[in-house]
């Protein structure tokens, strides 16, 4: 079986590869990819792969563009953090739809699916049923429906930080940004306060609402009011302000500029 993952985040990208090794060891990543475009330029010079893996939101845009501009036979398992693009997904080939961060148990649920529809597709080939895949696989399909996650589903709304000797409730609206440095988290309130959190930047874009925070980069997730500033910084990458001011640079990838500037219009 040949996959091919569209992943934009180093780390996650690892992570699923090394699940995929778990839970099937047959499996070959035919490529790694970042960006829309760079997926559809792969799609258009290489044979179909047996599998795409991917997540919603990539370096450049989100993933379903790709399903857009080209006719992709492919059945996909979307990953992400976000599950407001549940519906869409599903009519883009999807054989499921993991949050992140996605756990060993439900990718080997996945391709179990994956497996069935293989099974049902040949079935239905061998009775004599001709169409497209989705045609010949629309129970088993219209059955996913009924698990895929709810788009009015609720966003962490506080946390539970712990200040000496004290546990204060802290709301999400005075979050200003998370940082991520030598494996452990922080968290910084609107009024300049620190606490240590115990989630990974991965779980937390699981978890907050992202028409308010977005992945920045590896180590920087930011809520909306945070970002003062945007500076063009060398060789298309974005440099921003935050208040309160981080210590360290926030830089974003050049490919990344175009969602983050989206995001800020709204």
């Amino acid at each position: 079986m040949t996959v091919l993952l569209l992943e934009d985040e180093y780390p996650a990208a690892e992570r699923l590869q090394r699940l995929l090794r778990q839970a099937a060891p047959e499996a070959q990543v035919a490529a790694v990819l970042d960006s829309v475009s760079g997926a559809v330029q792969w799609l258009e010079s290489n044979p179909a792969p047996d599998l795409i893996l991917s997540d919603i939101q990539l370096a450049d845009g989100l993933s379903l563009e790709i399903f857009d501009q080209l006719l992709v036979r492919s059945p996909v398992i979307f990953t992400t953090a976000y599950d407001a693009y549940a519906i869409r997904a599903f009519k883009a080939n999807s054989i499921d739809y993991l949050l992140k961060p996605v756990k060993l148990t439900e990718l080997t649920a996945a391709l179990t699916k994956l497996r069935d529809w293989r099974l049902a597709l040949r079935e239905s080939a061998a009775a004599g049923v001709n169409g497209p895949p989705e045609e010949a696989s629309v129970h088993r399909l219209e059955r996913l429906a009924d698990s895929l996650p709810r788009p009015d589903r609720q966003f962490k709304t506080r946390f539970l930080v712990r200040s000496g000797e004290q546990l204060l409730p802290l709301p999400a609206a005075q979050v200003a940004w998370f940082q991520s440095r030598h494996e452990t988290t922080t968290l910084t309130a609107t009024d300049g306060r620190r606490f240590v959190v115990d989630y990974t930047l991965e779980q937390l874009e699981s978890l907050l609402d992202p028409r308010q925070f977005f992945r920045l980069n590896r180590q920087f997730i930011a809520q909306l009011p945070a970002v003062q500033r945007l500076h063009p910084h060398f060789n298309g990458k974005l440099l921003l302000d935050l208040q309160p001011a981080p210590s360290d640079e926030v830089l974003v990838s050049r490919e990344k500029a175009a969602a983050v500037k989206s995001w800020l219009e709204g």
